[in-house]
């Protein structure tokens, strides 16, 4: 009865030590290679997780009729959040301060100095409230802003494409034709809010030259008390309002951006495939110069099986070397850095899900690239092998 009997398993080891340069360049290249899908999905991850904790379930934005996709284009009196204060009975309040924050948002220019090159970013103006409203709001430090005075977002400076110090307490940033101290910086809990900047409504107002609003945030007792203010808006027509629950509207900017994420998973096979060629290219090469090698190991016993075996076993060890080494790298170097991306900024995240990603690619493209290889071993004539300079 035909058993077959593999290779010693330290056998494929000491063979990547034999040849150490060409194991290190391709420990090097398969790292590189991981590292890159690593960094692609753990930018997926961090987009998501940006748009997912920035909703609030008990928030509802009231804005123009049709401007639920695109906010910053509505447009509200700016007695707007009065009328709702007054009409709409279960707003959350304390202390007699009702959750209810008039607010207006737009993308400007900005810069550190007239002579700068402009960046563009985002104001907010707000009231007060706002610190309410928006129940992740943290101030990092500093104080509340006064008159011509702005608190910046904790990754306000990525967005900008500045240094943290150009930010800093006490700096100046220039937009709307006015010179404005940074006062402050906060964090709303890794939400999208935190690549804004913001100051007061008033200020703002004045700047732009406008009296208007483009939303007001309302924070209800619970969610099932959303649909109060749909009702309000939807018998109101002359007011030509919409609301859109908080969550829903990062939701759809979620789906928004869902070509987005598609694209980089379409990135995420395309590394992948160049690295399984990669590493295709490198194991034929070491075929190449162990023909004899792999004759020998056939005459005193070995099959083909086996030898094939070891070929793969080598490639799937040194991949997943690779492999464990870019997840390390990433979860020291790269995660939490901030990166821009259109009209806001966020952190990669590399999560469980980008580092299972890393390391199932690693392994993948080590057993991918080494069987072309192997077949061709099992394949090899043992004379003209054995012949074989």
């Amino acid at each position: 009865m035909f058993l077959f009997r593999p290779l010693p398993w330290d056998y494929g080891v000491r063979n990547l030590f034999r040849r150490p340069a060409r194991s290190l360049l391709t420990l090097a290249a398969l790292t590189v290679v991981v590292l890159l899908v690593i960094v692609v999905v753990s930018f997926i991850q961090g987009l998501d997780a940006s748009l997912t904790v920035s909703g609030d379930p008990r928030v509802v934005l009231v804005h123009s009729l049709g401007a639920s996709e695109n906010i910053e284009n509505s447009t509200m009196p700016g007695n707007s959040a009065g009328l709702l204060r007054a009409n709409i009975q279960d707003v959350q309040s304390r202390n007699g301060q009702a959750y209810v924050s008039p607010e207006l948002y737009l993308g400007t220019e900005m810069r550190l100095v007239p002579e700068s090159p402009a960046a563009m970013g985002i104001v907010r103006g707000v009231a007060p409230a706002a610190m309410l409203v928006r129940g992740q709001f943290q101030l990092i430090e500093g104080d509340w802003p006064k008159s011509q005075e702005i608190l910046v977002g904790r990754l306000a400076a990525t967005k900008l494409g500045v240094l943290e110090s150009d930010v800093a307490l006490g700096s100046t940033l220039l937009f709307e034709g006015r010179s404005w101290r940074v006062a402050g910086r906060f964090s709303t809990g890794g939400s999208s809010l935190e690549s804004e900047i913001w100051c007061r409504l008033e200020d703002l107002q004045a700047a732009t030259k406008r009296q208007d609003l483009t939303l007001v945030a309302l924070t209800m007792r619970s969610a099932d008390d959303l649909p109060l203010v749909d009702e309000f808006c939807k018998e109101r027509l002359d007011l030509e309002w919409e609301a859109t629950p908080e969550v829903g509207y990062y939701a759809s900017l979620k789906k928004h951006y869902g070509p987005v994420r598609t694209v980089a998973w379409v990135i995420v096979g395309l590394i992948g495939g160049a690295g399984a060629f990669a590493g295709l290219n490198t194991m034929y090469g070491a075929v190449v110069g162990r023909v004899r090698e792999i004759a020998a190991l056939q005459t005193i016993g070995f099959s083909r099986r086996a030898i094939a075996l070891s070929i793969v076993q080598e490639a799937v060890l040194l991949a997943s070397a690779g492999a464990l080494l870019a997840v390390g790298v990433a979860l020291l170097l790269l995660n939490g850095i901030a990166v821009r991306f259109t009209m806001s900024a966020f952190q990669l995240r590399v999560d469980h899900l980008a580092v299972t990603v890393g390391l199932c690619s690693g392994v993948a493209i080590g057993a991918l690239g080494a069987i072309p290889p192997a077949v061709r071993a099992m394949r090899l004539s043992i004379v003209d092998a054995l012949k074989a300079i």
